[in-house]
């Protein structure tokens, strides 16, 4: 996912801020769809709620949910835009929550393996009336994603997932299957802190990526959308890989479409051939050319079609009921 920004004492700082400004422009635009900000404080046994989870809302109540889950990188807005009217326009509901530790969202509390992450957004949607829905999740959502689905089946309708890599094994750095060896060389990958570790992942991630990323701009970016939670965000990725073993994996019993940049450098395409095996008939998979990790970006159109027509495809229990719009009201 495409990459953030703490400024060094005067060196290649930019006067305005190009990243605050594009990230004004992306909550207007999901303003000017019809969702609206919602921080959901999540119950706690004590007086103040030890999690809260910022999500993106219909301003009606939802007749076809699905929740979007962002990778590493910027909160969710950057990297659900482009997807907003199209899905909309085909007629789902989408709800877009920041995972913990991201945009702004948080937690008091010292988990931070990919179950807490679904238990807290599966708490969000319950604190807003959405019960059942369908699930895209992009690389860690898709992590995420991965573990919603299996603890709870009764929500979570059909996944898609976009590059997750969730069939890796912690060995499988070592066995060189990754442009990293270590657990800690893929947190310094996926959260950098200064311009050239930002270029390594965008290269990494795009198959073509921009010819010139100034350092100004970089420095700007990892300051207004990469420099909070830095320690957190590596104990995510330490908790995700660490001891990560496929025996471990459950299947899913939902439909599953699996969809891959065929260049994907970060999650190479063995993983999703694992996968589709791992998951034994349940699954497809749809293979994108000319794009790497960052195919949510690199081929928006191409991945919003495939899910739209996923997700159109028949499905044999009856979605949300009417308990939703008065659930809905309350919020």
């Amino acid at each position: 996912m495409p990459p953030p920004p703490p400024p060094s004492a005067g060196r290649g700082r930019c006067i305005l801020s190009f990243a605050a400004a594009r990230d004004r422009c992306f909550s207007h635009r999901f303003m000017r769809a019809g969702l609206r900000p919602l921080a959901v404080p999540l119950p706690a046994p004590g007086d103040a709620a030890d999690t809260t989870v910022h999500m993106w809302v219909p301003s009606t109540p939802p007749r076809n949910p699905l929740l979007l889950l962002h990778g590493f990188g910027a909160s969710a807005t950057w990297q659900w835009a482009p997807y907003l009217r199209p899905l909309i326009a085909a007629g789902f509901d989408p709800i877009v929550p920041d995972l913990v530790f991201f945009g702004a969202s948080c937690t008091r509390l010292t988990d931070r393996n990919d179950a807490f992450q679904a238990s807290a957004i599966k708490a969000a949607t319950d604190a807003i009336g959405v019960p059942r829905f369908g699930l895209v999740g992009v690389s860690y959502g898709g992590f995420v994603g991965y573990r919603m689905a299996a603890m709870y089946p009764e929500a979570v309708e059909k996944v898609v997932l976009v590059c997750a890599g969730v069939c890796l094994e912690e060995k499988d750095l070592a066995a060189g299957l990754f442009p990293v060896a270590t657990v800690g060389e893929a947190a310094q990958l996926l959260v950098p802190r200064r311009p050239e570790e930002v270029r390594r992942l965008v290269r990494l991630t795009f198959v073509r990526p921009p010819l010139i990323m100034p350092s100004c701009f970089l420095w700007d970016y990892i300051k207004v959308m990469g420099s909070d939670y830095i320690q957190e965000k590596t104990e995510l990725l330490y908790s995700l890989i660490e001891g990560r073993q496929l025996s471990n994996l459950p299947k899913l019993t939902q439909p599953t479409l699996l969809v891959w940049g065929e260049q994907d450098l970060v999650f190479p395409m063995e993983l999703v051939h694992r996968l589709n095996r791992h998951l034994e008939g349940n699954s497809r998979l749809v293979v994108i050319k000319n794009a790497g990790h960052a195919v949510n970006l690199e081929k928006p159109k191409d991945v919003c079609r495939n899910i739209i027509e996923f997700f159109k495809e028949p499905i044999t229990e009856a979605s949300n009921d009417e308990k939703v719009c008065k659930l809905w009201a309350a919020v």
